[in-house]
């Protein structure tokens, strides 16, 4: 039941190029009078719903339900959507380093549903009592794919490159999550209430690339000025 990929294979794709194209190689470097780029994620338009009918495993993976393919709350906000500048030549560090990003399969989910990562070591975990068969792709090439059969069991893997990673299982074909690869540490993922920002921009014209699974890639130019936040709120559409 592989449904929403159906939908989006074409932004899919188009996210994979943005992500991989050719690219500079990302710098760390001081960053002095950096500048910030916040706002909110929306989408204005009726929300699409599959249909999840678990035909294995129904003990933990629950009853037939009604999904949304976009979370939007109060205000048309968007949950759970990417935002990230690319060809970003050199800027803030990347996060302190700690625990080692993982995927959990947990109760026939994966979470986190998106998540965005540095290119390197990723964690499979399987909290659930049964067999999951986790498979991730860069576009159509497999990134990873790995049986999990034992609860409590943990896999590392490594996502080499940037680019959009599409998670399933091939034990339970409803099951769907998102990896996005990133070349720079100048990313966000909104929450609840749509909300984004990121921080300690050099000063300058950048791209800006906002993502919903089910929507696909939108790209924004904007300007960054030292000491100063700017304000983009973006509505996604579909194409």
């Amino acid at each position: 039941m592989r449904k929403r990929h159906f939908f989006s294979e074409f932004f899919i794709s188009a996210a994979v190029m943005t992500m991989a194209s050719p690219a500079l190689s990302y710098e760390v470097s001081a960053v002095t009078g950096g500048g910030s780029i916040e706002g909110v994620i929306v989408y204005r338009g009726t929300v699409p719903t599959q249909k999840i009918i678990p035909t294995k495993d129904v003990e933990v993976c629950g009853d037939p339900r009604e999904e949304p393919l976009i979370r939007v709350g109060a205000n048309q906000a968007v949950e759970s959507a990417v935002v990230y500048l690319v060809e970003v030549a050199s800027g803030k560090d990347w996060p302190a380093a700690g625990k080692t990003p993982e995927l959990d399969n947990e109760k026939c989910r994966f979470v986190p549903e998106v998540q965005v990562i540095a290119p390197g070591p990723l964690d499979v975990v399987n909290s659930d009592p049964m067999l999951h068969n986790t498979h991730g792709y860069y576009g159509k090439r497999t990134a990873f794919n790995l049986a999990l059969p034992n609860q409590g069991q943990r896999i590392p893997t490594e996502l080499p490159r940037p680019g959009t990673v599409r998670i399933d299982c091939d034990a339970h074909g409803w099951m769907e999550g998102w990896i996005y690869v990133v070349d720079n540490p100048y990313y966000a993922v909104t929450g609840a209430d749509g909300k984004f920002s990121i921080t300690d921009i050099p000063p300058g014209d950048y791209k800006l690339v906002a993502v919903q699974p089910f929507i696909g890639p939108m790209e924004v130019s904007v300007t960054v000025e030292g000491g100063k936040a700017t304000k983009l709120d973006i509505e996604l559409m579909k194409k």
